[in-house]
């Protein structure tokens, strides 16, 4: 859950509808929240820079500690207000909480094959600061937290073994944590339609084979790397499908789940 659909207030109220209904009909929901605009407007207001690297943020100290603040803090409680302030029984959680989210360090390296480089150098790696990948998921906490009919509402801030804390990329903890659970089904709401090909048309559905092409050969670019990881990595763990949807459509949630025709991009193994 992240971009648009997380500042305009009509979004947030039809998103915190959706989650509660899908609770209702037994679907047992588990929100994991990113919020780069938010974290943006903060770094921006302390004339912090933002910059990316292949749609991660790099993370000093000082932006973990707004990141921190933003996501654990002020993101993650407004989800669970709006919420619970539509019946139902949401509780807030950062990684850190209960040792939920076990991260290190990402060593991140660069792509030569997006960028055309065929040399036999090799891939150059970049220190992008704190940002973390998920070494493993505590899911007692989530399990205890569903069975008492609670929704979990998820930072995607990790504690190292260490006691560092890293910032990790909400759509990578989210397929960590869908693996862990073995559910059937991972959502990612995004500001675009869902895939798009070399043309800018949105690719309604696709295997995981296809989506690894893509991102190959550069069709994929930025912030829907990490994205088409993630589900990519939740497929071949036993996640029977993954949507990748417009988070800024009205009830795009109910939309993918209820519907045959679906919304954005489904992705299936094979």
């Amino acid at each position: 859950y992240g971009g648009h659909a997380m500042v305009d207030s009509k979004l947030k109220e039809g998103f915190a509808l959706d989650v509660v209904l899908m609770k209702y009909v037994s679907l047992n929901p588990v929100v994991i929240h990113g919020g780069g605009p938010q974290i943006g407007k903060i770094l921006g207001e302390m004339s912090i820079e933002s910059n990316f690297v292949s749609g991660h943020r790099v993370t000093d100290e000082k932006t973990m500690d707004v990141v921190e603040m933003v996501l654990a803090g002020k993101v993650n409680k407004e989800i669970v207000a709006t919420i619970n302030q539509h019946g139902g029984q949401a509780v807030g959680l950062s990684g850190k909480d209960g040792r939920l989210i076990i991260a290190r360090k990402l060593q991140f390296m660069s792509n030569f094959e997006k960028t055309g480089d065929k040399s036999d150098k090799p891939p150059e790696i970049i220190d992008i600061g704190l940002v973390g990948e998920v070494v493993s998921i505590n899911n007692r906490i989530i399990k205890s937290l569903i069975d008492n009919q609670f929704i979990p509402v998820i930072a995607p801030v990790g504690a190292g073994k260490d006691n560092e804390t890293y910032n990790i990329n909400a759509d990578l903890v989210a397929g960590h944590i869908a693996l862990s659970l073995k559910a059937r089904k991972l959502i990612l709401l995004t500001d675009v339609e869902g895939v798009l090909d070399g043309s800018s048309n949105l690719v309604s559905s696709l295997t995981a084979d296809d989506a690894e092409r893509m991102i190959t050969h550069g069709v994929i670019k930025e912030g829907m790397i990490p994205k088409l990881q993630c589900c990519l990595e939740a497929l071949k763990g036993g996640v029977e499908k993954v949507h990748i949807i417009n988070g800024r459509k009205e009830h795009a949630l109910l939309l993918a789940i209820f519907t045959d025709e679906g919304v954005g991009t489904e992705i299936v193994l094979n």
